[in-house]
């Protein structure tokens, strides 16, 4: 089983924050790799990575840093394999890392989920897959309409709540 989407955090301290991208794959039963890399403290594997990614069969890259949150732009301007990037809230609440990632120059695209968003991050890898692979995208047809029953249920279940000036 070879890898299709590759998540990369700067530091095993993101784990807590990446681990949702590797749920949702693993959830969908996408083949997926995980590793720390750092812009800063690993350039040459960040090299080596970002340029082999594509012949080792990566078609998503998920990545997170915080801080100085440099990840995804770097590993984007070395491959033209799509990288989504993980704002992950170290300092600032994360502003830093949000607006880093999504000031990217003209010609290096990075798409960018919410502070912390990696489980949309991982939702995002799937929908990519899924415009080349149908049975994928009927699992993902069905995951969206897990997710609109269970406001329907939560709404039904509002309705019992009472109170003396709930209408």
């Amino acid at each position: 089983m070879n890898p299709r989407v590759s998540i990369i955090m700067g530091s095993t301290s993101d784990l807590p924050v990446m681990k949702e991208a590797a749920e949702i794959l693993n959830d969908f039963r996408i083949p997926f790799e995980i590793n720390a890399l750092s812009a800063h403290r690993t350039p040459d594997e960040v090299e080596a990575f970002s340029k082999s990614a594509y012949d080792r069969g990566i078609r998503v890259v998920i990545a997170g840093a915080g801080m100085a949150a440099h990840l995804a732009g770097v590993i984007a301007s070395m491959t033209a394999v799509p990288v989504i990037a993980v704002p992950i809230k170290a300092s600032l609440d994360g502003l830093d890392s949000l607006l880093a990632m999504v000031q990217m120059p003209p010609g290096i695209p990075v798409a960018t989920v919410a502070i912390n968003g990696a489980r949309n991050a991982g939702i995002l890898a799937v929908q990519m897959l899924a415009t080349s692979d149908e049975e994928l995208y009927n699992k993902l047809l069905a995951f969206k309409q897990e997710l609109k029953s269970k406001i329907v249920k939560a709404n039904e279940e509002l309705k019992s709540i009472n109170y003396d000036f709930k209408v």
